[in-house]
């Protein structure tokens, strides 16, 4: 059996946390920000977490995480 690849694309940009969870940056902070809050942008700068429902695809996409 070959070994699996990892998507490279999805490496960039998803860490693993220590308790095994995968942490994201949000999206719709790189541009249009005139119209958006300060409160918003501040909330937007703060780290996410995948969902529950795509935490199956994450592991197929990056298995050596």
């Amino acid at each position: 059996m070959p070994k699996m690849k990892t998507h490279r694309g999805a490496a960039k940009r998803i860490k693993k946390t220590g308790t095994g969870k995968f942490k994201r940056a949000k999206a719709y902070k790189s541009h249009i920000l005139t119209k958006k809050s300060p409160k918003r942008k501040r909330n937007l700068r703060k780290s996410g977490l995948i969902s529950a429902s795509q935490e199956k695809t994450i592991k197929k996409v990056l298995p050596y995480l």
